[in-house]
């Protein structure tokens, strides 16, 4: 199948599985046409197709419960229950079992169609690097939650900085249109146990977000409480896209499994029930943008912490860490930079594809 063909394919496999909003899933493919990286966002079941093809001697590398959709702009920020401001990666909708290699291959691809676009100035090669190291180091050291307290203070400043948008972060809220679709009982109940009061009143908003999930449902419930605004979000899950293109039993969604068993402070507000995942929506529980980096040199600490973060998340499979680790020392050197350019390449031809259908 070409790109074309598949991605219909996949998309008619979703049908059977969820309740599809039409013109969300059109708006995604008009986006997917754009540029090469809001291509990769948005085809990860085109990823699960060319993967196994392009880069097989890395599909025998040891499983993890991995991420699946993993990029640059999969990263951000929360609070934890004490308040704190705790980053690492944030959607979890595509986990799956999987080999440690395709997580480190899919990051570092994006970080150089990233650069390709100019959204990133550090050299290729030295990217790759920069995800390598933070991921071996984490691996190595067991691993550790990303607080930006007494840690980590340049990526707490560049959060902290974001904060003083807030006032136009909630009037794009409040300017959503209502949802035209009927919420069905128990996705209120879900929206309703969010709130931070039994019976507070909110109305649901219809909300146009991300990439790769657009075109699945995503209610949106905004309130007043206390004197301010407050937000909630449900979105629809199901099996990971990897389990479409595999010829194999299709795992259950892993969203819950995946967080609960990485190296990770918890973010008390996300919940993950009967398939669908439901979070608090604020200025401080979004991601930090390639744009609001200053040079070469916080891009390759941001990039080492997104491989550490990325060892954080695989620490949750610890039976495969020694097996990882030998792995990689058997690996020839700048190995993960070929890979990327390869998958790169064959996004970028793909995406070209796509435009012109």
């Amino acid at each position: 199948m070409n790109v074309v063909e598949s991605t219909q394919a996949y998309d008619r496999w979703l049908e059977q599985r969820l309740r599809i909003v039409k013109r969300d899933l059109q708006l995604k493919h008009r986006r997917m046409a754009q540029d090469p990286f809001s291509f990769l966002r948005g085809s990860f079941c085109r990823w699960a197709q060319v993967w196994p093809e392009l880069c097989s001697e890395l599909t025998a590398a040891p499983n993890v419960l991995g991420v699946g959709d993993l990029h640059v702009e999969n990263f951000g920020t929360w609070r934890d229950g004490e308040g704190r401001l705790v980053w690492g990666i944030n959607d979890f909708d595509e986990a799956a079992t999987v080999a440690y290699t395709n997580d480190l291959v899919r990051l570092c691809t994006s970080a150089l169609i990233a650069i390709g676009e100019s959204r990133l100035a550090t050299p290729a090669r030295r990217a790759c690097d920069s995800v390598l190291e933070g991921y071996t180091d984490s691996l190595r050291d067991g691993g550790m939650p990303l607080v930006l307290a007494e840690r980590n203070r340049w990526l707490r400043d560049l959060a902290v900085g974001r904060l003083k948008e807030q006032r136009s972060y909630w009037q794009k809220l409040l300017a959503l249109e209502r949802d035209p679709a009927r919420l069905a009982a128990a996705e209120r109940r879900l929206l309703q146990r969010a709130m931070p009061e039994p019976r507070l009143p909110f109305r649901i908003l219809h909300r146009q977000a991300g990439m790769g999930s657009l075109g699945r449902q995503r209610f949106t419930a905004l309130a007043h409480w206390r004197g301010g605004t407050i937000a909630r979000e449900a979105k629809a899950l199901t099996t990971s896209a990897l389990w479409w293109f595999r010829d194999a039993r299709a795992e259950p969604v892993q969203y819950s499994r995946i967080i609960s068993r990485a190296v990770r402070v918890a973010d008390p507000f996300l919940q993950v029930h009967e398939g669908w995942v439901v979070r608090r929506l604020a200025p401080d529980c979004s991601r930090i943008e390639l744009v609001h980096l200053t040079g070469v040199q916080d891009e390759c600490k941001l990039l080492r912490m997104m491989g550490w973060e990325t060892g954080n998340v695989h620490l949750g499979s610890p039976r495969a860490r020694k097996a990882i680790l030998s792995d990689l020392r058997n690996r020839p050197e700048g190995w993960l930079s070929a890979a990327a350019r390869r998958m790169r390449e064959a996004t970028v031809q793909d995406w070209r594809e796509w435009r012109s259908r």
